[in-house]
């Protein structure tokens, strides 16, 4: 569009000449078109706004709309399959708080509290002062067998590939990462030059392709794992077992995007669609999970290795618990990613109605480690529309230690959820490989975005413990979140979600709720043991 634009005003400028020649008094268009034309360069090489960069003038509608958007429309919340809004007020916030723009509202609650899944927090009549809280809390992740132990953030960049996002916007994210003393997860799509560059901290994530370590039949090859993993930047491996996005479903990278250095970095063939595989081959039960775990950390020099996952069969998580007790081999993390979560492309049906919510993925990942004994040693990350402060306090009392987002992160890149992901036309450069269109995203400017959006979205939670008495995201519990469950009735999550006894996993007779589970689960296999019906 740039090009374009050059183009049109070099044109108008050879046609006004010409018609002058013959007609005086055109040359009074210049009027119009001078400043048009100035304009636009000006668009064109600001650094702060992706669109106007790309879209010279006609650009400049969006910032008028978005202007006008606290004004106008910020009222009008488009609501989650949940009930938690999401759109057009969380967009705001993120907005607003990747420009370190005032995000504070006036005239009370934008939400209907009275509406059925309304939240709170339990404050407390005697908050804390701000000295007497931990404003950059971390959480050390790395077991007993763990050899480099990482202080990780508790709030993170969920995975996002290079492929399906731009060069510019993964070192923007990276970049931001750096600045802000956090983490960035690769996505599947490999270990980038582009994600090493900015030097921030990485989670790499290794998914049923094997990008960036695969031999060419797509099976795991180690040695290509061991030269990447002991980079210093790699800070965490993990394996993805499913997504939120389309679990039980592997990634699609469009052949579009698959240019020659996307090709060389997953190890994949150019110019065709890349399609991972919907399962692992380097493992088929939860032992082999587990020795392949193993395996990582030793080949990583003792990093933290852990798992991603969906959660689908219930039993399926329980036998990896089975496993563990089994064999004494444990991750270090799990990261539990919401059936409503995902920034990838995917199948409608799949985004929808595949995958379990993630409110009830995390309680029910705590309360089967604890009811295994298991959790000291294991952090649980969580991923799935993590926002706002609120949603890290939300999902730090569930039972998470840490969160990620990816779509949030998008967002203080630039992203305006234009829906073209999958098209490689992406206005704003964030989800593309058209070098013009990523152009436009200028990584210095939104590095320090990102930042800042890391830095007040963690300020904030900080600030919601402190109301509640709270001084450190471990102290906190499920009664503190409160919910309406009904026109008349609220519930704590301690009540709608009861913590599992630790250790009541380990022998009969079991909880109720996990008795079927519990005889359909083998550390042998993942199929079901004894029939449903």
């Amino acid at each position: 569009m740039r090009a374009l634009f050059v183009k049109i005003c070099i044109a108008a400028a050879i046609l006004t000449a010409l018609i002058s020649y013959f007609w005086p008094p055109f040359l009074w268009s210049l009027c119009l078109t001078a400043p048009l034309c100035l304009l636009g360069a000006i668009d064109m090489i600001q650094p702060s706004h992706t669109i106007k960069r790309n879209y010279p003038v006609i650009g400049r509608m969006r910032y008028w709309a978005e202007w006008m958007r606290p004004k106008v429309y910020q009222y009008f919340i488009e609501s989650d399959t949940d009930g938690t809004p999401f759109n057009r007020l969380n967009r705001s916030v993120i907005y607003q708080r990747a420009k370190k723009v005032n995000d504070t509202t006036p005239f009370g609650t934008q939400l209907d509290v009275y509406q059925v899944g309304y939240e709170w927090l339990n404050h407390s009549i005697t908050p804390l002062h701000h000295d007497k809280v931990d404003h950059d809390p971390r959480v050390i992740v790395g077991g007993p067998d763990c050899k480099q132990p990482y202080s990780a953030s508790i709030y993170n960049v969920s995975a996002m590939s290079f492929g399906s996002l731009s060069s510019n916007a993964i070192m923007a994210l990276n970049g931001g990462a750096k600045l802000g003393g956090f983490a960035h997860n690769t996505g599947e799509g490999g270990l980038s030059p582009y994600h090493l560059q900015p030097g921030g901290d990485i989670f790499w994530q290794i998914g049923t392709g094997y990008f960036g370590c695969r031999h060419a039949d797509g099976t795991f090859n180690h040695e290509e794992f061991a030269k990447r993993a002991v980079h210093p930047n790699v800070k965490m491996i993990e394996i993805k077992l499913s997504q939120g996005a389309k679990p039980g479903h592997g990634g699609i990278l469009p052949a579009a995007k698959v240019t020659e250095e996307i090709a060389k970095i997953r190890l994949v063939e150019m110019g065709k669609d890349v399609l991972s595989p919907p399962y692992h081959t380097a493992f088929s039960t939860p032992i082999e999970l587990l020795n392949f775990i193993k395996h990582l950390r030793e080949l990583s020099g003792g990093k933290p290795v852990g798992f991603k996952l969906c959660i689908g069969r219930k039993s399926q998580f329980i036998a990896i618990c089975k496993a563990m007790v089994k064999t004494g081999i444990q991750p270090d993390f799990i990261t539990v990613d919401g059936g409503e979560g995902g920034t990838g492309a995917a199948p409608l049906e799949f985004s929808n109605f595949v995958g379990m919510p993630l409110r009830d993925a995390l309680v029910f990942v705590a309360d089967t480690l604890n009811g295994f004994a298991l959790k000291r040693h294991i952090r649980i990350i969580c991923s799935g529309k993590v926002a706002t402060g609120f949603d890290l306090v939300k999902n730090l009392s569930l039972g998470a230690d840490m969160c990620n987002s990816a779509r949030a992160m998008m967002l203080a890149i630039g992203c305006i959820q234009a829906l073209e992901c999958n098209t490689n036309k992406c206005p704003t450069g964030v989800a593309t490989q058209n070098k013009d269109l990523a152009a436009g995203l200028v990584v210095i400017d939104k590095k320090v975005r990102v930042k800042n959006f890391h830095d007040e979205t963690v300020k904030s939670a900080v600030e919601l413990m402190a109301a509640a008495g709270v001084n450190h995201p471990k102290h906190l519990h499920r009664s503190f979140i409160y919910r309406r469950v009904s026109a008349g009735q609220i519930q704590t999550y301690s009540e709608t979600y009861p913590y599992m006894l630790r250790g009541s996993l380990l022998e009969a007779p079991y909880p109720e709720r996990f008795q079927l589970d519990m005889a359909n689960s083998s550390e042998d296999t993942f199929e079901p043991s004894i029939s449903y019906a």
